[in-house]
Parts: C-alpha cells; structure tokens; sequence
C-alpha cells in the first residue's frame, strides 16, 4: 500500500481513531535507538579519551553561556 493510500484510508477513520493512530505513530518515534545510542556512546568514548590525552580542549561552562 502506498502511503498515498495509506493517508486517504487513514483520513476514513472517525476523529478520534485517527488521534489514537496519530498517537501511536509518534510515540514510535520517541523509541530509544539502539544503534544511535551505540553510535553517541563511542563518539563521547573517543572524546573523553582525546580530552585526558590533551588532544582535545575542554570549554568552561562559563564560556558556553557567555551573553555578549
């Protein structure tokens, strides 16, 4: 089915079976990511090791919320 198709069955439902679809589907959004979060754990890895090895500088929290 093509989402064309899928759009126009979808827009056959009552209201409110419609918000529970609409639901749903952004709840299955909002689902952890294995392989993202694989992903973000060994770039912060390499960043924390490049940080203790000096290879990386470290910005205060100071410098981050600086307002000029």
């Amino acid at each position: 089915m093509s989402m064309k198709e899928l759009l126009d069955e979808a827009m056959k439902l009552k209201p409110e079976e419609r918000f529970t679809l609409v639901e749903g589907l952004i709840k299955s959004l909002d689902e952890p990511d294995k392989k993202l979060d694989e992903v973000w754990a060994e770039q912060s890895e390499k960043r924390l090791k490049a940080y203790r090895e000096g290879k990386l500088k470290g910005v205060s929290m100071e410098e981050i919320f600086n307002e000029e």
